[in-house]
């Protein structure tokens, strides 16, 4: 049967982690949203005003140094923890940059 080596890389990328989440998805598992929401202010800021901060600009790569190193200032006392690629990998950290930018 021709349809079964699909079946079973589907189920391995799935089994590894490899399938790509949407970035909603994405900022839940990697716990953004303990943080962040859409549309208000948490401990971080909102998306929408992190898009609006930076509207027009060619900030992603930026934006996902800054996410991977944490820090603190930008939007007030209260520091951004590190988020390495263990906690979110690059594919799902740049669609949810790309995302976020998009708000």
């Amino acid at each position: 049967m021709k349809t079964t080596p699909l079946i079973v890389a589907s189920l391995a990328l799935v089994a590894t982690g490899a399938w790509a989440a949407t970035p909603d998805e994405a900022m839940t598992k990697a716990g953004c949203t303990a943080c962040h929401s859409k549309d208000k202010k948490i401990v971080g800021p909102a998306y929408k005003d992190v898009a609006a901060k930076y509207k027009g600009q060619d900030v992603a790569a930026k934006l996902m140094d800054k996410v991977r190193k944490g820090g603190s200032g930008v939007y007030g006392p209260v520091p951004m923890p590190p988020n390495p690629p263990e906690k979110i990998n690059d594919a799902d950290l740049k669609a949810v940059v790309e995302s976020i930018l998009k708000s």
